[in-house]
């Protein structure tokens, strides 16, 4: 310690110091440089590119959609065929197909379907499920669910149990349009608080997808969670489930607290009114 306090005195380690600092500084300012030049060429040509791609990506699905023209077709042709072996390309194509599959329906929407399906894309999907980034995973999810893929209903639903919100409200969403109410049915058990604007969420994908079924909806009154309980109340509410009126009217005489008993006096009251 001693030797270290006269090395400082001496103040021999000063220029040596200096000019060490100013040599990272510059070094890692010059990487920074590199970064930001190569993430800006990187970024022009995925603009260019998608630009070119996106061309042969309408004329291609005008032939699926309005020629009936099948994968197994366009993959012979050898330079889609090679295109297809392109991430970025299959992404491009993705983002096109959702697209075009929320502006159409019948027979024209059931040949984007399976041209999903056709061209493995779908696979590209369910891989994102398993990333470790949460934004990737709602990608995800939003194609699987915007392409009716019913199978992916299970690994969804398991999704709506994570922490992150916007991952949550996601899959929730998605399990109420490919299941209707069997995806609101698994929030029975769930756990974790669901908060006023998940539940507002929940709700508003409930009235974009019109689900005519609601059997189920009086399950959530029966959960140990409160929110859930809350939830339920608010949906038929919303709904204005006359048919809940007297599941509604059970949870008055066992209600878990005042503040629920209060909510469900008060959604029997809007119902029989």
């Amino acid at each position: 310690m001693v030797k270290v306090w006269e090395l400082y005195e001496k103040g021999d380690w000063v220029v040596p110091f200096l000019i060490f600092s100013i040599s990272l500084f510059v070094g890692a300012s010059f990487l920074l440089y590199l970064i930001i030049i190569w993430s800006r060429n990187k970024k022009i040509k995925r603009t260019r590119l998608k630009s070119e791609y996106s061309l042969l990506i309408e004329k291609m699905m005008s032939a699926v959609v309005f020629e009936d023209v099948l994968f197994s077709a366009l993959k012979e042709d050898k330079e889609t065929g090679l295109l297809f072996k392109k991430a970025f390309f299959r992404e491009t194509v993705t983002e096109t197909i959702i697209n075009l599959h929320k502006n159409y329906d019948g027979v024209y929407a059931q040949k984007i379907e399976q041209f999903y399906k056709d061209s493995g894309l779908i696979n590209d999907s369910f891989k994102k499920l398993k990333d470790l980034r949460w934004e990737i995973k709602c990608k995800g999810i939003t194609e699987l669910s915007e392409f009716n893929i019913s199978e992916a209903f299970e690994k969804i639903i398991t999704l709506s149990k994570k922490k992150k919100k916007t991952l949550k409200i996601t899959a929730i969403n998605a399990g109420i349009k490919l299941a209707g109410t069997k995806g609101i049915v698994n929030l029975v058990e769930h756990p974790d608080p669901i908060d006023d604007w998940t539940q507002v969420n929940i709700i508003s994908a409930f009235k974009k997808h019109d689900i005519g079924d609601t059997k189920g909806v009086e399950l959530l009154l029966e959960s140990k969670n409160t929110t859930v309980i809350a939830l339920g109340l608010k949906l038929i509410k919303e709904l204005k489930l006359t048919q809940k009126v007297k599941y509604v009217a059970q949870l008055v005489d066992r209600a878990p607290n005042t503040a629920i008993k209060y909510e469900a006096q008060n959604v029997l009251q809007s119902l029989t009114v």
